[in-house]
C-alpha cells in the first residue's frame, strides 16, 4: 500500500514502531482513553494516531476523517484486516466535517497528529469536540510557538487548556508535547 500511494516516508521496521506507533500511543501514557469514549481522529493519513490507539484500547468508538479517498479505502482495508469494530470512516475536508451538524460537539476526545500548525487545528477540531470534552494535540519541535499563535483561536472556540505534557521520544530523544485542551463552551 505504501508504495502506491506514499502513506509515509518512514518505512524502516524500528522507526515505524517507534515515530508512528508508540508515538500514537503516548497520548494515552497522560491521559484516559479507558472509557468507551467517542474519538475523531482529523487528518489521520495512515491511521496514526487512532489506529494504533483502538488496537490498544479496543472500546473506543472511532472516526476517521481523511481528505484523500484512497488513504480512506487503505485505512477500511486495514480496519477489516484487523477484525476492528466501531471504526468509522469519513472522507471529507477537516473544513468541511466541522461545519457538518452531524459531526459537531459530537466527540470526547478529538484528535490531531502531524496535520497543521496548532492555530490551525484548534479551529479544525475544537469544534467537533462535546463541552466537557477534550482536544489533544499531539505535537512536536515548535509548540510552544505554535501554543502562542493560537493562544486567541482557543479562547474564541470555547476551550482551555488543561494540561501539557512535554516528553521525549525513546531512543532518538526527538521531544513531544501533547496540549490538552477542555471543551468549556460551546
Amino acid at each position: 500500500w505504501n508504495e502506491k500511494m506514499n502513506l509515509t516516508a518512514i518505512t524502516d521496521e524500528p522507526s515505524v514502531y517507534l515515530k508512528h506507533f508508540y508515538d500514537s500511543i503516548s497520548a494515552s501514557f497522560f491521559e484516559d482513553f479507558s472509557d468507551s469514549y467517542s474519538v475523531c481522529d482529523v487528518g489521520a493519513g495512515a491511521g496514526f494516531p487512532s489506529i494504533p490507539l483502538k488496537i490498544c484500547f479496543p472500546n473506543l468508538k472511532v472516526t476517521i476523517v481523511d481528505s484523500l479517498n484512497k488513504r480512506i479505502q487503505f485505512l477500511t482495508h486495514l480496519s477489516k484486516e484487523l477484525e476492528l469494530t466501531n471504526v468509522h470512516f469519513v472522507h471529507a475536508r477537516a473544513e468541511e466535517f466541522g461545519q457538518n451538524s452531524a459531526y459537531r460537539e459530537k466527540y470526547d476526545i478529538v484528535t490531531a497528529r502531524a496535520v497543521a500548525r496548532l492555530s490551525v487545528l484548534a479551529e479544525l477540531c475544537i469544534p467537533l469536540v462535546k463541552i466537557g470534552g477534550r482536544f489533544i494535540a499531539m505535537k512536536a519541535s515548535s509548540a510552544s510557538d505554535e501554543l502562542k499563535d493560537a493562544k486567541k483561536a482557543l479562547q474564541l472556540l470555547g476551550s482551555d487548556k488543561s494540561a501539557e505534557y512535554t516528553f521525549l521520544l525513546p531512543i532518538e530523544n526527538s521531544e513531544r508535547t501533547l496540549y490538552v485542551f477542555s471543551k468549556i463552551k460551546s
